[in-house]
């Protein structure tokens, strides 16, 4: 039996570790700004760096997992993880904070590529996605509910996230070394990047819609406790609720796959996402911020899904998911400090409306990208000669599934 069927649970794990800073995210800016005493702007900024970092390293690896191997990938992502934020939550320095969630973001940003790049050339990129947003999620709602209890200070988050990064670390014994990595079985040797108008066009949109949902996930937890007069522990109950009613939302397109084709999950998706932005944002008590949260978090979870199998379908590599994920991280990095200015420029309910408005704009290429008509090349297949580059893909890739955070 290959490696790549045998590895398939280890990167699941991996997806966890280097997802989970951008899932703690309103919580780690929120104890940088209480914990250090930062200004909300300043907080922001910090947690802008520390995704920034994370999309770097998935751009500077998006064509290299395959030749270092996944397993030595992984395994100094996770290594860079532990060691950054394990520094971040041991001092109190604002400059070695910093510096640690530099590296720490490096290494999420790692972890991330080896898991999308090696996801996107199994037969099922769907199911494995949805699995590692089921994890994630899970991962995440628990520690929610539980660093609230433990104490204050910026420290916990960062130390809960270098935790999760060493807890994995076993789990890379099963992924592919160099000597193992290959093609997809019929996959092109070419290093031609396919469908680059489709990819590019996909990529910047994915950009604009993780960045208007993470400007508002970066400052939610401020919106919880000075708009909506709630305490730290409802607030992180709340996203503890969230992210675990994400679990349904993901179950639900993990039951669905292709049923409804990616169009419409997609499209319907974000223009409901948008409503949730309105809601959340303009929330005044715990029944508006919590219906707002926890309905944003079962859709959102579910159009990520659609979205990484769309960029999986376009490159049985895996580049194309890389490239994807990481300008979505990008977007993510550039969240946390556009929340925190427009919620200084215009006020909560005001950065809603701008976010809301840029989701409805962006949900229109999207749905157009992932409309259905023109079947893609099954995964690990190449691409007919004739097959022409910015094809729209719109069928799914690989059995029931086709495809998540």
């Amino acid at each position: 039996m290959s490696a790549r069927p045998r590895a398939a649970w280890p990167l699941v794990a991996v997806f966890t570790a280097g997802y989970l800073a951008a899932y703690l995210l309103p919580t780690v800016v929120g104890r940088l700004s209480s914990g250090l005493g930062l200004p909300p702007t300043r907080a922001g900024l910090v947690g802008s760096v520390l995704l920034l970092s994370s999309a770097s390293a998935g751009f500077a690896l998006a064509a290299r997992v395959e030749r270092y191997g996944e397993r030595r990938l992984a395994r100094l992502g996770l290594l860079l993880a532990l060691a950054g934020y394990g520094a971040a939550a041991s001092t109190s320095l604002l400059p070695l904070v910093v510096a640690g969630a530099v590296v720490g973001g490096f290494g999420s940003g790692t972890a991330t590529a080896v898991a999308a790049s090696g996801m996107a050339a199994r037969p099922d990129p769907h199911r494995l996605t949805t699995l590692g947003l089921l994890s994630v999620s899970a991962t995440a709602g628990a520690l929610y509910l539980t660093l609230p209890h433990l104490g204050g200070g910026h420290g916990l988050p960062f130390a809960a996230i270098a935790g999760v990064a060493g807890l994995v670390w076993p789990a890379t014994c099963r992924l592919p070394g160099p000597a193992a990595a290959a093609h997809p079985v019929g996959a092109a040797p070419s290093s031609l990047l396919p469908h680059r108008r489709t990819g590019a066009v996909l990529a910047a949109a994915m950009l604009c819609w993780s960045l208007a949902q993470n400007a508002l996930w970066g400052v939610s937890g401020r919106i919880g406790l000075t708009q909506a007069g709630l305490t730290e522990v409802t607030v992180g109950a709340v996203f503890a609720v969230a992210l675990l009613a994400g679990l349904l939302g993901v179950t639900g397109a993990g039951a669905l796959g292709a049923r409804l084709g990616r169009a419409v999950p997609i499209g319907g998706g974000t223009v409901v996402i948008a409503g949730c932005v309105l809601v959340s944002a303009s929330a005044r008590g715990l029944v508006s911020f919590a219906s707002g949260e926890i309905l944003w978090n079962v859709f959102y979870p579910v159009v990520l899904s659609y979205l990484i199998a769309l960029a999986a379908s376009l490159d049985p590599r895996g580049r194309w998911a890389v490239l994807a994920g990481s300008a979505s991280s990008l977007g993510v990095a550039c969240g946390p400090l556009t929340g925190s200015v427009l919620s200084a420029w215009v006020g909560f309910g005001g950065m809603g409306v701008v976010l809301g408005a840029l989701l409805l704009v962006v949900a229109a290429p999207l749905t157009l990208l992932a409309r259905p008509g023109r079947r893609p090349s099954p995964a690990g297949q190449q691409q007919p000669a004739a097959q022409p580059v910015g094809q729209l893909v719109g069928q799914p890739v690989g059995g029931e599934f086709g495809l998540s955070v």
